[in-house]
């Protein structure tokens, strides 16, 4: 509930100014008014832990939202980066939703914060390629946040983290769990599940999961490494948001 009654989808890309939501033919009227009330609870509290604006939310209203539209076999959840869309499964996406929106926003960041990037490179990729860097304060901390994740504390070589999603794609002969935007969105997962308060539609499984348990998220101090400098990166990303806001009204 808001101030103003029931929640929506209407309420939901209305207060986030998302480019667009589409809800699938199969959602019932009461299946779609129950997910409308948990992602904007959970948008809510991911606003509130990033410390930024709506804007930051809808990524500048370029992101678009699916559920229960399509999807894939066995999968709850995904990103699209060709039409800038995150897709919710109906009955398994939930729990999904930080991973998917930091998939999101770390393509939205690829060409924000890198050169000759194409439109559907990620800022992790990037960043772990190599690739020039655009000189600002905040690209900087974001390559803060990166190396936490990717390397070990100095800097000289794959984290803990690295390594164990390496092992992990070793076991099932692909190249997933050690993808870098794959290990990014995971650790984001992680910094928001240690937040408060805890959402399950948002994130859950990052520390008592058989993924986590085979290492596939951040532990001790690497995680903590990792939640400062998430924290460090947002609230001056979020304040600079807020300043330009201000500016503009």
């Amino acid at each position: 509930m808001t101030g103003q009654g029931p929640v929506s989808f209407v309420t939901v890309r209305r207060q986030f100014e998302f480019r667009s939501i589409e809800v699938g033919r199969w959602v019932t009227p009461p299946e779609r008014d129950r997910a409308a009330g948990r992602f904007y609870q959970a948008l809510c509290d991911l606003m509130a832990l990033l410390r930024g604006p709506e804007t930051l939310i809808s990524l500048r209203s370029t992101l678009g939202l699916q559920y229960g539209i399509g999807g894939r076999p066995g999968v709850a959840a995904h990103y699209i980066p060709a039409t800038r869309q995150l897709a919710l499964a109906k009955n398994a996406g939930a729990g999904s939703l930080a991973h998917e929106w930091f998939h999101a926003f770390d393509h939205y960041m690829g060409d924000k914060a890198f050169r000759k990037l194409g439109k559907h490179g990620f800022a992790s990729s990037a960043w772990l390629s190599s690739a020039i860097q655009k000189k600002h304060p905040l690209n900087a901390q974001l390559s803060a946040c990166f190396q936490a994740i990717l390397l070990n504390q100095d800097g000289t070589a794959p984290s803990p983290l690295f390594r164990a999603s390496q092992k992990a794609d070793a076991g099932l002969k692909v190249l997933y769990y050690a993808r870098p935007e794959e290990l990014c969105a995971r650790a984001f997962e992680a910094f928001v599940e240690d937040a408060q308060p805890r959402n399950s539609f948002l994130v859950r499984g990052t520390v008592y999961s058989e993924e986590a348990k085979a290492g596939l998220y951040p532990e001790g101090a690497q995680r903590r490494q990792i939640n400062d400098e998430f924290q460090r990166y947002f609230e001056a990303l979020g304040t600079a948001l807020y300043r330009e806001q201000a500016k503009a009204g």
